[in-house]
């Protein structure tokens, strides 16, 4: 099967373009998972450690800061050399790290070992673009927002499972000072698993490989653009960076959230390890449907009105998201508290599907530059957060403080704007590869 698939068949393994849906929001998974791992075990990490607040949020700063510079990375090293490579590489090395964790004795040690874990953030850029080239234009939105939401969950499955692989390990009577280090090694053998899976099972394109395409003579990945070409095209494009904030303010928040929530709810309302790791987990595992929910509206959206729908659209959600933040600050009881976390949380991950709806329109021949230039805008949002957690010495202040940044973000949405000719051919392309009716448009 050749070109790029016009329904969502989840059922079907035997089409490229399934193989590398399901693979890469598993491979997604298995990388948030392993990201995040460590978060739920902060309390007892911190308390071996003897770590002081200030080194807390150094280590939380770090555990993002570092897929800032992987997701510039590798949006054009996916169109250089391929979704498939570049992805089973970053599973493969990016566990090295996540094994590593098992040596950490101090806190500089901890600091470079959630520094070096950070890359597998990058994971989301490699899922963006090979579901992009997969699928066509309308349903990529539903494809993309679908992969990354059930891979985003991994997150959350990691807040909520990790207490609990801690406790198994701890059953089987190992100390607690070692219990926490041998319980990252799940993560690591996820992760080396879902690799040799990947190579084995995908390819790069609904054509083939690049590398075989290449030798045949056909343009591949950013089209007459090669990688470092298409990230410097995407760079001088004003509505990427426009998208890079609108990611900031809802990734980033994402990010924010699973870094500090679950300390968060031990120190501020007395809750049990496995307890907040439970209402954290929650507000992850919204990533298993929320996600898609805001592709699937996009979708749904530029049908009836066009390409522009998509950016108000997520200007709808950015504002909800942020009033819900202002709620979660003011919550005074842990029950509200988690009721508003998983309000704002249901927005937040909306919002994360909506921006990467627009992500394949944005410019078609630097898909991989601007995938990476966004997808790194979350990050930086994560980082900039964790500084002004620092600065204010306040978690709770600062969530007050992000839900107005990100209600002043969502107008960054209704700035992004597309030429009477731009929206024409996208409407061009997407009524002439509808090849199915509209009701099979959505998830089957």
């Amino acid at each position: 099967m050749s070109g790029k698939a016009t329904r969502i068949e989840l059922l079907q393994w035997r089409t490229p373009q399934m193989r590398a849906f399901h693979l890469s929001w598993l491979a997604f998974f298995v990388c948030f998972f392993a990201w995040f791992s460590a978060a739920p075990l902060m309390p007892l990490i911190r308390t071996e450690l003897h770590l002081d607040p200030g080194q807390v949020a150094d280590i939380g700063i770090a555990a993002v800061a570092a897929t800032v510079f992987g997701r510039l990375l590798i949006g054009p090293l996916c169109d250089s050399l391929g979704p498939r490579r570049v992805y089973t590489g970053l599973l493969l090395l990016g566990s090295l790290p996540v094994f590593g964790m098992a040596l950490v004795h101090d806190y500089p040690s901890l600091l470079i070992a959630r520094l070096a874990i950070g890359i597998i953030g990058a994971s989301f850029v490699v899922t963006q673009y090979h579901t992009s080239v997969m699928f066509a234009p309308q349903v990529v939105g539903t494809a993309n927002a679908a992969a990354a939401g059930w891979g985003n969950a991994g997150g959350g499955a990691a807040q909520a499972a990790m207490p609990w692989v801690l406790a198994g390990v701890l059953a089987l009577g190992v100390g607690q000072g070692l219990a926490w280090r041998v319980s990252m090694w799940v993560p690591g053998l996820l992760m080396v698993l879902v690799g040799m899976l990947y190579w084995t099972c995908t390819q790069d394109s609904p054509e083939g490989d690049y590398k075989d395409l290449r030798a045949r003579g056909v343009a591949v990945g950013g089209g007459k653009l090669g990688g470092w070409a298409a990230f410097s095209a995407a760079a001088r494009n004003y509505r990427v960076w426009l998208l890079f904030v609108t990611y900031a303010g809802c990734f980033g928040i994402e990010l924010f959230v699973h870094g500090v929530a679950a300390s968060y709810y031990v120190d501020r309302f007395g809750l049990s390890l496995r307890s907040a790791g439970l209402a954290v987990g929650a507000f992850g595992l919204l990533a298993l449907f929320a996600r898609a929910l805001g592709g699937i509206a996009s979708d749904r959206l530029v049908r009836r009105h066009g390409l522009p729908a998509r950016a108000r659209l997520l200007c709808v959600l950015m504002l909800c998201e942020g009033l819900g933040l202002l709620w979660f600050s003011m919550a005074h009881e842990a029950g509200g508290a988690v009721v508003a976390m998983i309000s704002f949380g249901l927005f937040t991950h909306m919002a994360c599907g909506a921006t990467y709806a627009l992500v394949p329109f944005i410019d078609r021949k630097a898909l991989g530059g601007v995938a990476g230039i966004v997808g790194a805008g979350g990050n930086v949002g994560a980082v900039a957060a964790g500084f002004l957690q620092k600065s204010l010495g306040s978690v709770q202040l600062t969530f007050l403080y992000l839900g107005g940044f990100v209600i002043a973000g969502s107008l960054c949405a209704l700035a992004v704007r597309f030429s009477h000719e731009h929206v024409a051919e996208e409407r061009r392309l997407r009524l002439g590869q509808a090849d199915t009716p509209a009701s099979a448009l959505a998830i089957d």
